[in-house]
């Protein structure tokens, strides 16, 4: 076993080890014996019907890491560590995980725009493994609910679990969120964005945003959806890709975003977090119109610097302070 010295690294080593046991008895993937490794750490036993020699292997790693004593930040990051490992075996493109800087960012975010809330509601319609749902949930210093809607099943059981795990309120819904839902609308919305095409045309008919011809994008119903479910004066935050707004139903956003919202950012990461220029992504700050909404005078519009530059993230940082105090009068 490896020399683990943090509780982080502890946790994300039981975790490994006691998913590649579950992995090879159960004959699953790695990412499902880590939602079922996660389960029994929750439970404080194994939960699975397993050979003699197996639990009690199991049993000997939930005896060596205390989770309820842990910081919900440690277990998020150890339980990402686990899902980055599993990611690669994975082949299904959407199986990608939100950037921990970017997750601890768009927290930021959504402290700034709650600032003036008591407490916050939050939604987020592709929650995959709630990496960013928690993250967000983690970095608010005031009670928050949320819930989430995700279609695949295996990372749906990993947000489950790791809600669980750090003990946050989540409701769970094992749904694709463009189809027909009744939620109540929240304070805040955020995701980071599938992309790519919705394959059901009848239920995308529904939509204003719909293609009006072949395929809709998913990530554009995506957005009109979370319009829809989101309060009036309320919050979006997206993560979405850089060529958003440069295809050929570009327009159609752009008009239906004007009508319904008021862009108040887009501030773009820095291009050496992504593989290529293809792949980069920003990060978009809508408000929904309500009879409070501010139109800012100006966009926060940047381009961020390195987050390993520390000297111009800060000075960054206290620019984007800055612009919602002045344009929003939020602290």
């Amino acid at each position: 076993m490896l020399e683990a010295k943090t509780n982080l690294e502890k946790l994300f080593v039981v975790l490994d080890e006691s998913a590649e046991l579950l992995k090879e008895e159960l004959d699953v993937t790695y990412l499902e014996a880590l939602a079922e490794a996660g389960e029994n750490f929750f439970q404080g036993e194994v939960v699975q019907d397993l050979t003699s020699s197996t639990k009690k292997q199991l049993e000997q790693r939930l005896q060596q890491v205390d989770v309820e004593s842990l910081h919900k930040e440690e277990v998020r990051k150890a339980l990402q560590l686990a899902v980055l490992k599993g990611m690669k075996e994975a082949t299904q493109p959407n199986h990608a995980l939100t950037p921990d800087t970017v997750a601890v960012f768009i927290s930021y975010l959504v402290n700034k725009v709650t600032s003036k809330m008591k407490d916050v509601t939050i939604g987020d319609p592709a929650v995959g493994t709630g990496n960013l749902l928690t993250a967000v949930m983690n970095g608010l210093p005031k009670k928050s609910k949320s819930y989430g809607l995700e279609a695949d099943e295996t990372l749906l059981h990993l947000a489950f679990v790791s809600a669980n795990l750090q003990q946050q309120e989540i409701e769970l819904y094992h749904q694709d969120s463009i189809r027909p839902l009744s939620l109540a609308p929240v304070d805040v919305m955020i995701s980071d964005l599938p992309i790519g095409y919705y394959p059901n045309d009848d239920i995308a008919a529904n939509y204003e945003l719909k293609a009006k011809e072949g395929r809709s994008f998913v990530h554009h119903l995506m957005i009109e959806k979370s319009l829809e479910l989101t309060k009036e004066n309320g919050y979006l935050i997206f993560l979405i890709p850089n060529f958003l707004f440069e295809s050929d139903q570009a327009p159609a956003l752009n008009a239906y975003l004007k009508e319904k919202s008021i862009i108040l950012g887009l501030l773009q990461l820095p291009q050496t977090m992504f593989k290529n220029a293809q792949s980069g992504k920003s990060i978009l700050i809508l408000q929904k119109k309500g009879p409070d909404a501010i139109q800012p005078r100006q966009a926060l519009l940047a381009e961020m610097p390195s987050f390993s530059r520390q000297d111009a993230l800060a000075d960054m940082l206290k620019q984007i302070d800055r612009w919602f105090k002045e344009e929003l009068n939020l602290s």
